[in-house]
């Protein structure tokens, strides 16, 4: 494993972790925690290891959450430069995965859109996306106030601002990569609405978007030993 800085700010690294043998691909794990600088990359570090026992290069990366300098752009720009520091660490790019649970659902979803924009454009192509119970629609989890106002703090902004045409996955479909959202119906934190509600719309616009039902609440899909990530396991198997 080795780490590697985008920035000065403590919060702005990534853990790079490299299998033996050839690589199956890139997956870029991101974490949760309503963007809120209390969660930390730790959450994705049993998931990082798991994956690169499989095959897989990983890269587990943090960066700055609301609390500690996040929030509309900071975070998206962490995210978006952690994810080019794969340009410059020799690794293979032709399969690049972003996994993310909850709100790294979200930015998961996002850092596939986010070349089309300019002050993200030109970086390192996501290929697929795997969301983990993530927040696909963020104006949605605005309107109804999910994580206490986990949105706002993030966004600082309401949805008519036009931040959220940058930031919202729902405003990004269709989108030009596979998106698999694995969620749960039991889920008490991130309702399975907002995998539906992209599924749908995804698909509705031509787009190759899937979901996938598990069980286990909001973390089952987190935890290496579940059957949830069994599945997440055979969505990416299908990858590479």
């Amino acid at each position: 494993m080795e780490r590697l800085a985008y920035g000065d700010d403590p919060s702005q690294w990534a853990d790079l972790h490299r299998p033996d043998g050839t690589s199956r691909g890139v997956v870029v794990v991101i974490h949760g925690g309503f963007w809120r600088a209390q969660y930390d990359a730790s959450l994705g570090t049993p998931l990082a290891e798991d994956l690169v026992a499989r095959g897989w290069t990983a890269l587990n990366v943090e960066y700055r959450r609301v609390g500690n300098g996040g929030g509309f752009p900071a975070t998206f720009d962490d995210v978006a430069a952690a994810i080019d520091l794969l340009a410059d660490a020799d690794v293979d790019t032709s399969r690049v995965v972003t996994l993310g649970h909850s709100a790294g659902g979200h930015l998961a979803a996002w850092a596939a859109a986010r070349t089309r924009f300019a002050a993200w454009s030109g970086g390192v192509e996501v290929t697929h996306v795997v969301s983990q119970a993530g927040v696909l629609d963020l104006t949605t989890a605005q309107e109804v106030g999910l994580g206490g106002g986990a949105v706002d703090a993030l966004m600082g902004s309401s949805p008519d601002h036009a931040s959220y045409d940058l930031a919202d996955p729902a405003r990004h479909v269709p989108l030009d990569v596979p998106v698999w959202a694995v969620h749960a119906r039991d889920d008490d934190t991130v309702p399975y609405e907002q995998a539906t509600t992209y599924v749908a719309a995804a698909t509705a616009a031509g787009a190759q978007a899937t979901l996938v039902e598990v069980t286990g609440g909001h973390f089952g899909v987190v935890d290496p030993a579940s059957p949830a990530w069994a599945s997440i396991l055979e969505v990416l198997d299908g990858i590479g």
